[in-house]
């Protein structure tokens, strides 16, 4: 049920958001909201005060609105902080901000992935990398990289539900299987 209220607060965000009149960029919407949770994470005792009951909306609003002045948030940003506190989802900020995520992704045509490999990539092969995967799936693909040795060479894209291998641990598997087979 948390991912589904999520949804349509993000949803609600993102139609803000993309309404030109509106001129805030999509992108500073979403890191704005990561800074905020961010906040959240490092000091304990705000987390607490945003999120516990007892503590009235007012004070909490009153709290956003020196954080957003700090951040120098946008006023868009601190306008949907203050509906996240009216309406008590702010323990839900990670799920709303990840979810406006995904819908600013699918407005604007990227796709995300996360590809592992088992050495470092230098920028022109994570560039590389970006741009076949790109090829693959129609769309501009952004990635984050992470490495694992245990990959014995080569890499291994996921992409949503979709993994692409293309490891030396991975075909060494398929090989195991065929000759199983």
């Amino acid at each position: 049920m948390a991912r589904a209220v999520a949804s349509r607060y993000a949803r609600a965000l993102a139609e803000l958001v993309f309404d030109p009149s509106k001129g805030l960029d999509p992108q500073t919407a979403v890191s704005q909201l990561d800074r905020f949770q961010e906040l959240l994470d490092a000091a304990p005792d705000l987390r607490v005060a945003l999120l516990s009951p007892a503590v009235p909306a007012a004070r909490k609003r009153a709290v956003v609105t020196r954080l957003a002045e700090r951040l120098e948030m946008p006023r868009l940003v601190r306008n949907f902080l203050f509906v996240l506190i009216d309406h008590r989802r702010t323990p839900l900020v990670r799920e709303i901000r990840e979810a406006f995520q995904g819908v600013v992704d699918e407005r604007l045509g990227i796709r995300r992935a996360e590809v592992t490999s088992a050495r470092p990539l230098d920028e022109n092969e994570q560039a590389r990398v970006a741009v076949q995967l790109g090829k693959l799936t129609g769309k501009r693909v952004v990635c984050r990289f992470a490495l694992d040795s245990g990959l014995i060479g080569g890499l291994t894209a996921r992409i949503g539900s979709t993994i692409y291998d293309g490891s030396v641990r991975g075909q060494l598997e398929a090989l195991r299987r065929r000759l199983v087979e």
